[in-house]
């Protein structure tokens, strides 16, 4: 529902969002268009946390002539800039058919209160046929909508992800431990989780509503029009919205994330020394 926060109109704050959705859709309603982002997941996360680890091996192997040589913080942050700007990739068409298919639940009249002469004849009926509908209407270019927004948020939003967990892993890893424990990884990719996705929350405004717009009506001119127009319609509190199910939700999502991440590389690398 962090959507309807930031794209959609008449829901205030979380608590009224939930019990509205709660209201009109049940239960239901909160997993509305999650069904391509989990089949896509495993995908994405393998392209970014490759993207992330290869970057940073190339980076210390030309800077130190050793791929293994702990990393410098100046490293952290061209390996995290160069991930973010690689994920929007494939990270932006599966937002783009989240978004689309959570926001079309609102009534045209109920969102923009605008001639019904202008609502989506089409309405989508699934991830698969929201795809072929973009891409009847608007082309391919219509699946990266709202990419300006996603790689400004993403880049420095990576720089906040990798590099609080790499800082806080070393932090919580007792002296003459070779590796850190599975509940330091754990911690400290919650911790990342919630620092990169409540610093990413106002562009995450910004995009949300550039992928949103379309569905009913084509509002907005590009990035910078969006966050003019957001800003003189509902001040500069607009650019908090969804502020803290951003922060709520990063931390067990990126706890369990960097927690299978470390451990899956910890029995790839016992594996690889019982069969070299």
């Amino acid at each position: 529902y962090c959507t309807r926060l930031q794209a959609g109109q008449g829901y205030g704050n979380t608590f009224k969002c939930v019990l509205t959705v709660y209201r009109n859709e049940s239960v239901a309603g909160f997993f509305k268009g999650m069904s391509f982002p989990l089949v896509s997941i495993a995908v994405y996360n393998s392209v970014v946390f490759g993207i992330f680890s290869n970057t940073q091996r190339l980076i210390t192997q030309h800077r130190y002539g050793n791929s293994n040589h702990p990393p410098a913080l100046i490293d952290l942050a061209l390996a995290s800039m160069v991930t973010g700007a690689f994920s929007v990739g494939i990270g932006t068409p599966v937002d783009l058919v989240k978004i689309r298919l959570q926001m079309q639940t609102q009534t045209f009249i109920e969102a923009f209160a605008l001639p019904r002469a202008h609502a989506s004849p089409d309405p989508n009926q699934g991830p698969v046929h929201c795809v072929g509908t973009i891409l009847r209407q608007e082309g391919l270019a219509g699946l990266y909508r709202g990419v300006g927004a996603m790689i400004v948020r993403d880049v420095p939003g990576y720089c906040f992800y990798f590099i609080p967990y790499t800082l806080f892993c070393g932090w919580f890893t007792p002296e003459g431990c070779l590796s850190p424990s599975p509940f330091s990884v754990w911690m400290a990719g919650g911790l990342a989780g919630a620092i990169s996705w409540g610093t990413a929350t106002p562009m995450d405004v910004v995009k949300s509503r550039l992928q949103a717009d379309g569905v009913y009506l084509n509002k907005y001119r590009g990035v910078i029009d969006c966050i003019s127009q957001s800003y003189h319609c509902e001040g500069i509190k607009v650019f908090f919205k969804g502020l803290t199910v951003n922060a709520v939700r990063g931390f067990p999502m990126c706890a369990a994330m960097f927690l299978g991440y470390e451990l899956s590389l910890k029995a790839l690398r016992e594996q690889a020394e019982t069969n070299p």
